[in-house]
């Protein structure tokens, strides 16, 4: 059964924190525009401030919809789904602001020792309505890892040694509008700062396989529990039928 909230209650914090990934949904004013939904996955990526604003690292990509629709309207809802345990959707409805890389706000949430290849923004949204759902429909995954082709092909794109090949070079080339033509990055291709990371993408398929070995450790050891407690009460009871 749905619930709306005015905050993100504190009893998901710990949860979406946990989550090893989410969407993003936005959409422009005009009629015939093109709605967005894009998947965000890498490790550490999202981050939760308080009960009234979050904010996630965008990572470049071929596309540039949300930027471009928070741009023009702000509208942002990000969701969340269970892919184990109990069933749960989450939906954050907020107001989306765009810090690109080179500005001063943008720094501040993603200093350069943690900063990921091929970062161009950091989305800040405020929230102003929640949900949570059901989400009987979601179907059980198992978590493996997070894959690094992204990380890894934009961290080329930095270390390239033409400009020509580079990063900034590649926003001119696919992040400069929408696909409605709306404006995207504005800033980043111009900054005086150089695109460079220090970020240890290997580290990033170490870490999730860690925690996917935790819950997997857990989930073994309930299921042990459960089996057990099923033969010790179905044992005494065959039992006592065989007398």
């Amino acid at each position: 059964m749905v619930q709306f909230f005015d905050e993100i209650p504190e009893f998901l914090f710990e949860w979406m924190k946990k989550q090893q990934m989410f969407w993003v949904a936005s959409a422009p004013l005009m009629s015939d525009g093109h709605v967005n939904v894009s998947p965000k996955g890498t490790l550490d990526c999202f981050h939760l401030v308080d009960a009234h604003r979050v904010w996630y690292e965008d990572l470049s990509g071929s596309g540039i919809e949300t930027i471009s629709h928070l741009r023009e309207n702000g509208r942002i809802t990000v969701m969340f789904t269970a892919f184990d345990g109990p069933p749960r959707i989450t939906r954050l409805f907020g107001t989306g602001t765009v810090h690109e890389f080179g500005t001063p706000e943008y720094h501040a949430l993603i200093p350069a020792e943690t900063r990921k290849p091929g970062s161009r923004a950091a989305i800040v949204v405020d929230i102003h309505k929640v949900s949570t759902s059901c989400g009987y429909a979601v179907p059980f995954y198992q978590f493996v890892s997070h894959r690094t082709q992204l990380l890894r092909f934009f961290d080329k794109k930095e270390s390239a040694e033409s400009d020509e090949n580079g990063l900034k070079a590649y926003w001119n080339l696919k992040n400069l509008r929408s696909l409605d033509g709306l404006p995207g990055l504005l800033t980043a291709p111009d900054s005086k700062d150089t695109p460079s990371s220090s970020f240890d993408i290997d580290a990033v398929v170490q870490k999730s396989k860690s925690k996917e070995k935790g819950t997997s450790d857990k989930v073994g050891l309930l299921v042990g529990f459960a089996a057990g407690a099923l033969v010790a009460t179905a044992v005494p009871r065959l039992l006592a039928r065989l007398q």
